[in-house]
């Protein structure tokens, strides 16, 4: 039997990296896999990519925009037993660089967006069920440089991974938050790096790295699979998929 076999999973920002090799590794185990992005281009993208995955087109920064995803998912799955919070942006820029509209847009989808589609998604997930959210080091460790913003808006993942599972235990929901290192995702594409400035950051992080190497989304992938499904004692935790960056 496979570990997720009959369940039902949300996936917010799960059209490319992490998400969507998250979306085939449930889809592997059995589960229904429902799959949002923030973007037309995205949303038609991963229809041709995620054969069998539902894709939903949301803004995770729009409160609104989180309840109807929620809404929209339990009226055609009648719950959600796993939800996966992925969807988030970086930015990075020195503090006096750093103006309202820069900090906005990434508190509104990686704090604001994050809470209320936890709010929302509460009610509709069944006793034992499972949320997962993903964080970042950045948000434990002061040392990446221009990451003032980014780095606060996932030391508050942090916060919700353990407040959530406070909330949340009398019914055996178990709340638990991935913290990867750097990972060589698409997210460094959108974030304008060429290919020369990619090589760069994957390869200077390495040599901070004690294993030598940055991640892969399959492997952060694997790390939500076992959340969801195999973590069966686990709540409130939080499971660093870095390489040993933090702890070593």
């Amino acid at each position: 039997m496979a570990k997720l076999d009959g369940k039902i999973a949300l996936i917010s920002g799960g059209t490319s990296g992490i998400g969507a090799e998250t979306a085939k590794l449930f889809q592997s185990e059995g589960a229904t896999v429902i799959v949002t992005g923030s973007s037309q281009a995205s949303v038609d993208k991963a229809k041709t990519e995620l054969p069998g995955v539902e894709v939903l087109l949301s803004n995770a920064g729009d409160v609104a925009a989180t309840k109807a995803l929620v809404d929209q998912v339990s009226a055609k799955h009648g719950r959600i037993d796993v939800l996966f919070v992925n969807a988030g942006i970086a930015k990075f820029a020195p503090i006096d660089q750093v103006d309202e509209a820069f900090y906005d847009s990434q508190f509104d989808v990686n704090v604001k967006g994050a809470f209320f589609l936890l709010k929302h998604a509460a009610p509709k997930i069944p006793d034992g069920g499972a949320i997962i959210l993903t964080a970042s080091v950045a948000g434990a460790s002061g040392g990446l440089g221009g990451g003032t913003v980014y780095g606060s808006t996932k030391a508050a993942l942090r916060s919700f991974g353990r407040t959530f599972a406070s909330e949340l235990k009398s019914r055996g929901i178990r709340v638990n938050t991935i913290s990867p290192g750097p990972i060589d995702t698409p997210i460094l594409d959108k974030n304008g790096f060429t290919p020369a400035q990619k090589d760069a950051f994957l390869t200077g992080a390495a040599t901070r790295i004690p294993l030598g190497r940055a991640g892969t989304s399959p492997e952060v992938a694997a790390a939500a699979l076992y959340l969801a499904a195999d973590a069966t004692y686990t709540t409130g935790a939080e499971l660093f998929v870095d390489g040993g960056l933090i702890d070593l």
